[in-house]
């Protein structure tokens, strides 16, 4: 499988969260690819920097030496402005972050890691899961 993490869910890793952990260490002992797209790195690093947790920042720094950070391609972009287009034609609205993170995750056939499932259900075609969810959590 492939994986991309949202941020509230590298959040909720670094934070310890036990349902994402053992989710996340499941899908390492699989052998699944699993990365952090680059708007999520931008959002965390940001919010890093913003509230000095060296603590965090440690895990972060381990968990990207695990999951490569992973570029916003052309095509991603393009597929983004097209999902924009069709939700702005239905009247519905994603934060273009979340856009982005949804069209990056279509366009190389990820699966997104999430606890936001309302921010990405109206994305038709994107493969979502929440792993917080799956241990109760």
């Amino acid at each position: 499988m492939k994986y991309a993490l949202d941020t509230n869910i590298v959040s909720l890793y670094i934070r310890g969260n036990p349902g994402v952990t053992q989710s996340f260490d499941a899908a390492v002992e699989n052998g699944d690819e699993i990365v952090v797209p680059a708007l999520v790195h931008y959002e965390i690093r940001r919010g890093l920097l913003c509230k000095s947790h060296p603590r965090f920042e440690k895990f972060y720094e381990i968990l990207i030496e695990q999951c490569p950070v992973a570029e916003l391609s052309n095509s991603a972009i393009e597929r983004g402005a097209e999902i924009y287009a069709g939700l702005y034609r239905a009247k519905r609205t994603v934060e273009d972050a979340d856009l982005l993170i949804a069209a990056f995750c279509m366009d190389g056939e990820y699966t997104l890691i999430t606890n936001n499932t309302r921010h990405f259900e109206v994305i038709d075609g994107l493969k979502y899961e929440d792993w917080s969810a799956l241990h109760g959590v």
